[in-house]
């Protein structure tokens, strides 16, 4: 996916949250996110929108924090909320490529890592508010479910925030079976996880399925579709991989 294809997605999976936010109401409970009602996840990803707009638009070569959580709530909030998504989609759908900005994880450029990393923060999150109100969730793709696998696996748990570590060495596999080369060998250690795109080499456990099932399991949003071998390594994962905000 190119960084257009990115921001069509946030722009679509932000105005979807938003509808199925308003649908539940602020005081419901977010089955996905046990500790949250839905008030706090509008108040978060509107929090993260303004922060990931504020880099490409103010160009921030450096890390800058966030501006906080509104006290707003109720139908106050969610005109926050869409305000916000709207002005990130139009951040990014209006900078040059050349944009000079931070970004914490690699990428082709800061355009394309904030419309990628924004595009998949929304996504995860519209599943949360759509746990909430119930019903069938909004369809994901099958390619950008993989991309938010690699994202997760190459990305996130690249970095030396990753708790994902063993004592001994052990290997994860993760194998999305409904996608052309979709699958990552992921070597655990005491160190951060380093994850390969390939199936070299045999694994202590393997984690399959579908793409998108994968990619909310992955996220802790449902349950691993089909978990071989060392069961212990599925469990680590799910005690281990929260990305935490801070």
């Amino acid at each position: 996916m190119d960084t257009t294809a990115f921001v069509a997605q946030l722009d679509r999976e932000g105005r979807l949250l938003a509808a199925a936010a308003e649908q539940a109401g602020t005081d419901a409970k977010v089955p996905t996110c046990p500790e949250w009602q839905v008030r706090d996840l509008v108040r978060h990803t509107g929090m993260v929108h303004r922060w990931a707009a504020a880099f490409v638009a103010e160009g921030h070569t450096a890390y800058h924090p966030d501006g906080g959580l509104p006290e707003l709530d109720g139908a106050e909030l969610l005109d926050w909320f869409r305000e916000g998504h709207g002005y990130l989609v139009e951040t990014l759908a209006a900078a040059a490529p050349d944009v000079q900005c931070w970004q914490f994880m690699p990428a082709p450029s800061p355009l394309a890592f904030w419309a990628r990393r924004q595009a998949h923060e929304t996504t995860v999150h519209r599943i949360d508010a759509e746990s909430a109100r119930g019903g069938t969730p909004t369809e994901i793709s099958t390619g950008f479910a993989a991309d938010g696998i690699d994202e997760l696996l190459r990305g996130f748990h690249a970095r030396s925030k990753s708790q994902v570590r063993s004592e001994e060495p052990r290997v994860l596999r993760v194998r999305a079976t409904d996608a052309d080369g979709a699958v990552w060998t992921v070597r655990l250690s005491q160190e951060p996880p380093v994850t390969v795109r390939d199936a070299t080499g045999d694994a202590d456990c393997e984690l399959a399925g579908p793409a998108v099932q994968l990619y909310l399991a992955l996220w802790n949003r449902r349950p691993f579709p089909s978990v071989t071998g060392d069961a212990a390594l599925a469990s680590l994962w799910r005690e281990k991989s929260a990305v935490t905000w801070s």
